[in-house]
């Protein structure tokens, strides 16, 4: 029986595209090299933001960042970066008397905008907003505070293994690993990964046959 599911936010619920492309354009990088160096640093394992050090070197992404922000290019969010089956499945969630947590690895801005669309969902947070992020242990204990369930009872989604899955499971949830996005898709197949999930699913749709 679950009783609460938790998504990742980012390739689980927004794509990325327009995210590194802001990068991109930012960097005066064409946005072929910047998503081709984005796969590479993923299927070497490694944190994406090391994409923008390969770019520039010696780089201080947090203040890239904020100089993006003062600039007016900072980060968006609106309905066409949300994947389609979002709104549907977490209402479904809902009405089956789920709750829904949103809760990944993004800043607080992106938290506010994710509030600001008004997704069917109980609680929206990011790992900016608690200061923790995955795969720390911390991360879960607080996505188990606000979904009030028991771990065993609470199913975390998310495409990235080593941020989702493996953390996940080792804090005692069920887990569901989403082949979506590069990562969902390089280790939708990987015998670890399968092993590791309870389930693996393509759409967010398949979710509520699981809740059931």
């Amino acid at each position: 029986m679950i009783d609460a599911v938790a998504l990742d936010i980012g390739e689980t619920l927004t794509r990325d595209d327009r995210y590194w492309a802001s990068w991109a354009d930012w960097l005066d990088i064409p946005r072929h090299t910047m998503a081709a160096l984005v796969g590479a640093v993923t299927a070497q394992g490694r944190d994406n933001a090391d994409a923008l050090r390969l770019l520039r070197p010696g780089i201080d992404v947090a203040a890239e960042y904020e100089a993006r922000e003062r600039a007016g290019q900072g980060e968006h969010l609106q309905e066409d970066d949300l994947y389609p089956d979002v709104r549907p499945a977490l209402g479904a969630l809902r009405q089956a008397g789920v709750r829904v947590v949103v809760a990944g690895n993004q800043t607080s801005r992106a938290g506010s905008l994710l509030r600001g669309l008004d997704l069917p969902a109980d609680h929206i947070a990011t790992s900016g907003e608690w200061g923790v992020a995955k795969p720390h242990p911390e991360f879960f204990e607080r996505v188990l505070d606000v979904a009030g369930s028991a771990p065993d009872r609470t199913l975390y989604v998310g495409d990235h293994p080593a941020n989702d899955v493996y953390p996940a499971r080792s804090a005692g949830l069920r887990t569901a690993h989403l082949r979506r996005g590069p990562w969902g898709y390089l280790w939708g197949d990987d015998p670890e990964v399968r092993a590791a999930a309870d389930w693996s699913i393509t759409s967010l749709h398949d979710l509520l046959e699981l809740v059931r």
